[in-house]
């Protein structure tokens, strides 16, 4: 049986991951004091609302795929 061992860096990256995901649902929301429209059409808590979006999300994605790839260790204790 394999197991996991996490390296220390590990817990950064998941709470980067979790804050560009969060900062993602969080531009999306609608906000009647915002200035000026969003592209979508909409005042959005961000004026930048779609691109903000996908980057944020994309940056989440990018700190999973660090994750997996250099912080987990795989032993065969």
């Amino acid at each position: 049986m394999t197991k996991t061992k996490k390296q220390p860096g590990y817990g950064i990256l998941m709470a980067f991951t979790i804050i560009m995901t969060l900062s993602a649902v969080i531009t999306l929301i609608p906000d009647a004091a915002a200035g000026k429209l969003c592209p979508l059409g909409y005042k959005a808590h961000c004026t930048f609302t779609p691109w903000s979006t996908i980057i944020s999300l994309f940056l989440a994605m990018i700190s999973c795929k660090i994750r997996s790839k250099r912080f987990l260790i795989k032993s065969n204790d």
